[in-house]
């Protein structure tokens, strides 16, 4: 480092830390809607599409889920029956498959990898997730960029910028309550607009570190410069952040304090706790999305430690040691797991109808993807892969569609996805991986 500067490692982490302040966006309230509710009557401006991945491990099983019907007009198989509320709004992909190229299969791993940033990483860096690429198009206006939870007793996250860390799953819904509704929540409603001094003033080091790092990185090696340039992309959104919260914001009379969680709740492993916590974030996060303060999310469900009350047998090791029966042709106690968390996803995209904007809903515009790491976990299998998408984002998808595409690479979906969104992309993945074609029958 330059002597003759005074920006030190410790000056940059300064400016990030104190500067990680939050703005307050605007719900889509009746009143600000055209008589449609689908556009703000001020500008008729559509309302903004918001993205969310459900990541649930362990796969599904064979035989129960994928429809028989290829096309529209698909009936939802025995597993998913549970989603017929939304059958036509929901789209499922079938046969598709992780590649290895070769590499060893890191159990439950390896797919999550492949799904979230289209490859095998090389050690421990890799490129960004595809959703952190549609946070960077979408999330730019909002107060949180995107907001990671976590269910069932795990703070696991897919979602990473380019590096090796990845963005902070909330396990708690208390903690996420204070996320949004905590002391930097500011009520737009006030009759006097004050900028937050301290606001001001963590803006005016970030101005301090820009103007710095010009400079700073021209001195660097190309090594070093990649690593800054990670690093200042997150200066960047604080940045962004910050100039939205020294703005005055426009009036936004409906837009309430959710409840708060009931105190004294723990987020466990049992399935009765990990659906508890799934009702309290999903209800957390439709508000989110209600009220602007993001427009893309991220849910984990801890599969792999999920286990009954009173038992200490986990939902994975049941994967793998508890037989087929005879008759029924499968693992029971196994698909008893896969039948509780499909419900609690079904029960989150119940919340998000919930949420009422003129004639339609928040589903109306958000999409959201469903994947897994396996085919099916008792074997492992990286094929036939369950894939599915809830949700149009404001007419940009199709619903109600069973894609059949056998052998052909997940990261289809994720391609498909990225593009929608406004992604600027031809090809995403590598390797095997890699691929230029999208899921174009649900695309309108």
């Amino acid at each position: 480092m330059n002597t003759k500067t005074n920006l030190t490692r410790r000056n940059v982490v300064r400016g990030v830390v104190n500067g990680a302040v939050v703005s307050v966006g605007l719900p889509f309230l009746d009143c600000f809607l055209d008589s449609n509710g689908t556009a703000l009557a001020s500008s008729g401006a559509p309302l903004p599409v918001c993205f969310g991945t459900w990541w649930q491990g362990l796969g599904l099983t064979p035989g129960r889920w994928v429809p028989s019907v290829v096309g529209a007009g698909y009936q939802n198989n025995v597993e998913l029956k549970v989603l017929d509320p939304f059958r036509g709004r929901t789209n499922i992909i079938s046969g598709t498959k992780y590649f290895l190229d070769g590499k060893p299969l890191e159990t439950h791993v390896t797919g999550w990898q492949i799904a979230s940033i289209g490859t095998i990483p090389s050690g421990v860096s890799s490129g960004p997730s595809f959703d952190s690429n549609i946070a960077d198009v979408i999330g730019t206006q909002t107060r949180f960029r995107s907001i990671e939870v976590s269910v069932g007793g795990t703070t696991e996250s897919f979602s990473k910028r380019a590096g090796s860390g990845s963005n902070p799953s909330e396990p708690s819904p208390m903690a996420l309550y204070g996320r949004i509704f905590g002391p930097e929540f500011k009520d737009p409603n006030a009759a006097d607009f004050k900028p937050d001094v301290l606001a001001l003033a963590r803006r005016s080091v970030l101005s301090y570190v820009r103007d710095e790092r010009r400079s700073m990185m021209t001195r660097l090696s190309a090594t070093d410069r990649a690593r800054l340039d990670q690093y200042f992309t997150s200066v960047r959104q604080i940045e962004q952040q910050l100039d939205l919260q020294v703005q005055k914001p426009a009036p936004m009379p409906a837009c309430t304090i959710a409840q708060r969680p009931p105190d004294g709740l723990r987020p466990g492993s049992t399935v009765e706790e990990a659906a508890a916590t799934s009702k309290l974030m999903g209800g957390l996060l439709a508000h989110a999305l209600a009220c602007g303060q993001t427009q893309v999310f991220n849910v984990v469900i801890g599969t792999m430690g999920m286990r009954k009350p009173g038992t200490s047998e986990t939902w994975h090791e049941l994967t793998h040691e508890e037989p087929v029966d005879a008759k029924l042709g499968y693992q029971p106690q196994v698909t008893q797991f896969m039948a509780l968390t499909l419900q609690m996803f079904a029960d989150f995209l119940h919340q998000l109808e919930g949420a009422r904007e003129g004639d339609g809903s928040v589903l109306d515009r958000v999409v959201v993807l469903w994947q897994t790491d396996h085919g099916y976990a008792a074997t492992h299998t990286m094929d036939n892969l369950p894939i599915l998408t809830v949700g149009s984002a404001r007419g940009r998808l199709k619903g109600g569609i069973h894609v059949s595409a056998p052998g052909d690479p997940a990261t289809r979906v994720g391609l498909t996805l990225q593009q929608m969104m406004g992604v600027p992309i031809g090809s995403w993945g590598a390797l095997s991986n890699e691929t230029s074609k999208t899921i174009g029958e649900i695309l309108v």
